[in-house]
């Protein structure tokens, strides 16, 4: 039960927070409709990061990941449609983008998020795992950028593309045998730079965020001092940290073609 002076406060609270609601609502109608951003590999870490930054931002959302609806990081809301399934399959890209002009009637956004990485001897690596690479990397990207700039065109107002790629795919670390994955990496940062030449007429911008070693469930399990001896700074980013990174190139109009290193310095130099 409440005291006389708590009654008193959450009644008084109500009025004051639709207020709020309704002030904001009233800004969003005079700035215009609102935007709409993809998001893959949305269930947790970064992609979970970057969902939350766009709907901070007054975004409609639609993420994506296998299970992204048993996720403990996103939620369904009246701004963020969720879409299970493996982004490597044409269908899911499929889904995904109906899902965003049924719900939201437009995609003015996109984030390559969805992504795997492990590290093996290079002559470890089999058939099977390169395959898995490139499904959920290099077609993972594919065919939803893809079926996303045909709706930016059709739009014929612009958008932004960011995909997140590594630092390792520019500067390797001895110890850390991740040749085949960046592969997959490498080739996502040339395509950024082609396809920012390609669409730049249309006001279609396409760039990339190259993360060194971040705090994500990824890395739980890795010791402190391990994961400190990975950035040159000894700070490992934070998904606060790519997730700002990403929300720079989605608003800076005339930057494209960039890859945005966060690795405190990794990718130009020896330490």
């Amino acid at each position: 039960m409440f005291s006389t002076a708590e009654r008193n406060t959450h009644v008084d609270f109500n009025p004051r927070l639709q207020r709020v609601s309704q002030q904001i609502e009233a800004e969003t109608a005079m700035s215009g409709p609102r935007k709409t951003a993809i998001v893959t590999g949305a269930s947790q870490g970064i992609g979970a990061g970057i969902v939350k930054g766009f709907v901070e931002r007054g975004f409609n959302v639609v993420a994506n990941s296998r299970k992204v609806t048993q996720s403990t990081e996103v939620a369904a809301s009246d701004h963020v449609a969720l879409v299970d399934g493996h982004i490597g399959e044409p269908a899911t890209a499929a889904k995904i983008v109906e899902t965003a002009l049924s719900r939201f009637k437009s995609i003015d956004a996109l984030v390559n998020n969805a992504g795997i990485f492990f590290t093996k001897p290079f002559t470890d690596y089999t058939a099977e795992d390169f395959k898995s690479l490139v499904a959920t990397n290099v077609e993972g990207f594919l065919y939803v950028t893809q079926l996303a700039i045909k709706r930016m065109l059709a739009q014929k107002t612009g958008g932004s593309i960011v995909t997140i790629t590594a630092a390792l795919a520019r500067n390797p670390i001895r110890g850390v045998t991740a040749a085949v994955p960046m592969i997959t990496k490498g080739g996502l940062e040339t395509i950024t730079r082609h396809l920012a030449m390609e669409y730049a007429k249309d006001g279609i911008r396409v760039n990339a965020v190259a993360p060194g070693v971040v705090y994500t469930p990824l890395h739980r399990e890795t010791p402190k001092d391990v994961m400190e001896s990975l950035s040159p700074m000894g700070r490992p980013s934070t998904v606060k940290d790519i997730t700002d990174a990403v929300m720079y190139l989605t608003d800076a109009a005339t930057v494209t073609g960039d890859i945005l290193y966060v690795d405190g310095g990794a990718h130009f130099g020896r330490w």
